[in-house]
């Protein structure tokens, strides 16, 4: 018997300005973005893995949030729904 793999991702809390993706997503895919408190259908603009992050909202040279937190910055501007990843994201944490 053969069925289709939802596309979904997850927001950890609602302050996050990103989702974690919960299957392997391809460019152009319409995922269900699961939020403590509601669910929204978002399209990726990349190709996204497993456990990795995309823009929930664009984002220009500003924080990033995960748990309610700031884990990293931007290194240029992302548009919603594209890959957050080390090649456009930076930890200044770790420069000092």
């Amino acid at each position: 018997m053969e069925y289709e793999v939802q596309k979904a991702a997850l927001v950890i809390d609602v302050s996050d300005n990103v989702a974690v993706a919960l299957t392997d997503l391809t460019k152009g895919d319409q995922c269900s973005v699961r939020f403590p408190n509601r669910v929204e259908c978002m399209t990726v603009l990349e190709d996204i893995s497993f456990g990795h992050k995309f823009a929930l909202r664009d984002i220009s040279q500003n924080e990033v949030l995960k748990y309610c937190e700031e884990i990293g910055r931007m290194s240029v501007g992302i548009q919603k729904g594209g890959y957050i990843h080390h090649h456009n994201m930076y930890c200044e944490r770790g420069m000092k």
